[in-house]
């Protein structure tokens, strides 16, 4: 199997529209537009199987070969059919050795957190500045052993060498919980003891009224017979 390269063959086209883009769809080739650096848009076509699996990189850098010369793009847009997720159509951004350019790098989580715990991911990707050449294909983000209450921000990121984050660095990337589940569990627990606590001190306030009542009844009747035995002796 031949290496994949970046190299794209490219054709200038000078046709438009949707009935022309179809037929260039079924001879293989998808039509792409290349425009920045102030230079005039070029509207060309390259192979559809070659672009596929290079797209399979995000922020795939491509080297256009049009008319024997070699033009180094960045993928911008992708347009896809929503049913059929065919590429219809490509935005390819003229770059150049050591520029910098602004893209969207996934977050690639690594490690596994706490068993019994949820891991959320608060975003997918950062906006980050790199060189158009370097442009990190993810950035790592370890949640190995994390435990509840566990969180990544955008500034705790370890960025490669020339890449600058671009964005709050307080905003959250991932965090760790418990499950609500396990919430209502402990709170059913918690309610089921405190109810448990609240009838244990209800019956022992009943064991100390009925024994302060009985301690008053038998006060009662001693005082009873003594008055008793008073009155018999007085007679």
């Amino acid at each position: 199997m031949a290496e994949l390269t970046n190299k794209v063959p490219a054709d200038v086209r000078t046709e438009f529209g949707k009935g022309f883009a179809r037929r260039l769809r079924a001879k293989g080739q998808i039509p792409a537009v290349v425009y920045g650096h102030g230079a005039e848009t070029v509207h060309v076509s390259v192979p559809a199987h070659q672009i596929g699996l290079l797209l399979r990189k995000k922020n795939a850098i491509l080297d256009l070969q049009i008319n024997g010369e070699s033009h180094l793009v960045l993928v911008k847009d992708v347009q896809k059919d929503p049913v059929l997720q065919i590429i219809e159509h490509l935005d390819l951004v003229a770059i150049t050795k050591g520029e910098k350019v602004l893209v969207e790098v996934p977050i690639h989580v690594i490690g596994t957190a706490q068993s019994g715990t949820v891991l959320e991911h608060d975003v997918k990707s950062v906006s980050v500045e790199a060189e158009a050449t370097h442009i990190p294909e993810f950035i790592d983000v370890s949640v190995e052993g994390a435990r509840p209450g566990y969180r990544v921000l955008l500034g705790d990121l370890v960025l490669p060498a020339g890449t600058t984050l671009v964005g709050d660095p307080e905003a959250v990337v991932v965090h760790v919980n418990v499950p609500d589940g396990a919430d209502s569990a402990e709170s059913d627990s918690e309610l089921a003891a405190e109810e448990a606590d609240d009838a244990a001190h209800a019956d022992h306030k009943d064991e100390i009224h009925a024994e302060k009542h009985d301690a008053e009844k038998a006060a009662a009747l001693a005082d009873a017979e003594l008055s008793g035995a008073n009155a018999a002796k007085s007679e």
